[in-house]
């Protein structure tokens, strides 16, 4: 019985590990081959007194976007970018497609009629506050299925704001 629970136990662990690999592989994808959007932030309280020095982030597209009874509570943000690409929420709809050419989607989830589009927060280096309390945008790589990743906090000038450490 001892070698039959040995053997499971490996089992799983190979399981486990091949599954946090497969994860952060997909991650990696999305840094390498999304597309960049940023989106406008609303300013929010940056301190937590339990998890350190954060910023919890909440962009103006998600409260702006046409929220209802009807809107699917899971579903597909679509956007539109400028030349600076920060992004517009055209509309939400259900699918993945379709989607035209210069548009791009970003996966999405309702909870108590709120729409949350991502990374809700950005942790940073202790003492750091003041450096990213002018961000404006946060900037977010998206893939062609709607997952996305949290990159960085842009400045008005768009430009990536970067700790000197």
């Amino acid at each position: 019985m001892k070698k039959y629970s040995r053997i499971l136990i490996i089992v799983n662990l190979i399981l486990l590990l091949g599954y946090f690999n497969w994860s952060v592989y997909k991650k990696e994808q999305i840094l390498k081959d999304g597309r960049l959007v940023l989106l406008q932030l609303v300013p929010v309280d940056p301190r937590s007194l339990m998890q350190g020095d954060y910023m919890r982030l909440n962009y103006q597209e998600a409260s702006s976007a046409p929220v209802d009874e009807q809107t699917a509570t899971r579903g597909y943000a679509v956007l539109r970018t400028d030349s600076n690409q920060v992004g517009e929420i055209v509309r939400l709809q259900n699918t993945l497609e379709p989607v035209n050419s210069d548009e791009l989607v970003i996966k999405y989830k309702i909870v108590h009629h709120r729409l949350f589009l991502g990374a809700e927060s950005f942790f940073f280096e202790e003492g750091q506050d003041t450096l990213y309390q002018k961000a404006v945008y946060g900037g977010l790589k998206v893939n062609d299925k709607g997952q996305n990743l949290l990159v960085g906090l842009y400045d008005k000038d768009f430009h990536r704001i970067q700790s000197d450490k």
